[in-house]
């Protein structure tokens, strides 16, 4: 069972990196891979209580991949960590199957509470983009998408894309639903970007305020009115009103 896991494993590899041309390559080359094998010997031993032996070898790993695993966390089958360097993975963790992790992406705890669970839970197939931080005890919905550099605090829905700080629902539509696929830096396939809905909101005020000196310039250029005329066109057009208010 445990070699047929490391074979999944590689296979993983070999389908969500294009840069693997061979087995034998991914074993010796890919931090990632020997990171996982770490992990797995490290948490055997720490199943059964040879908790600083865990430790001993889950700091070698450490050492030698840049990759930081703790042995009490759980992993399911063909976990890909691509690149890897400052991957960090909590005690009270766990994965599903078929997640991508990226570098500097950090499954943290926010609790000091001994024997709690403090770390999150990701379902299948999550993709945690690069720099991304999921902190506290919940669960990340199979089939999310973590964009790089979010900062994830609350449960996150099945098939929805987090991206911000603190992090937020990407995009007006329902999450995704049906199978899900893999998407490299968990960047949509179907619209190229995830866009921010904070840049989003900013970009909306932007533009009401061109549309609103569109107007104001338009008003300027107007011929003279009588009085009785700029408070009927006051009226008639919302626009001056706003205009008039903002002003001191």
């Amino acid at each position: 069972m445990l070699l047929k896991n490391l074979r999944d494993e590689i296979d993983a590899t070999l389908t969500r990196d294009p840069a693997a041309r061979s087995r034998l390559e991914v074993v010796l080359c890919y931090p990632g891979f020997q990171a996982l094998l770490y992990y797995r010997l490290a948490h055997w031993l720490w199943e059964r209580g040879w908790h600083l032996a865990g430790r001993f070898v889950s700091h070698v790993g450490r050492m030698l991949t840049g990759i930081e695993i703790h042995p009490g966390a759980r992993i399911g089958k063909r976990l890909f960590i691509d690149h890897g360097m400052g991957v960090v993975i909590g005690e009270t963790a766990e994965i599903g199957d078929d997640c991508t992790l990226y570098q500097d992406v950090t499954l943290g705890g926010t609790s000091l509470d001994r024997g709690q669970k403090r770390h999150p839970t990701l379902g299948n197939d999550v993709i945690v983009s690069a720099g991304a931080q999921v902190l506290g005890p919940f669960r990340v919905g199979d089939g999310a998408r973590i964009g790089a550099q979010a900062v994830v605090l609350k449960e996150v829905p099945n098939g929805a894309t987090m991206v911000g700080i603190p992090a937020r629902p990407a995009g007006r539509g329902a999450p995704r639903s049906g199978e899900p696929t893999f998407e490299p830096y968990a960047v949509s396939g179907d619209s190229g970007e995830n866009p921010d809905p904070v840049a989003r909101a900013l970009n909306a005020l932007l533009d009401e305020v061109s549309t609103l000196r569109a107007r104001v310039s338009e008003l300027e250029r107007a011929p003279d009115a009588s009085p009785a005329d700029d408070g009927a066109a006051a009226a008639a057009d919302p626009v001056p009103r706003r205009v008039a208010r903002a002003q001191p």
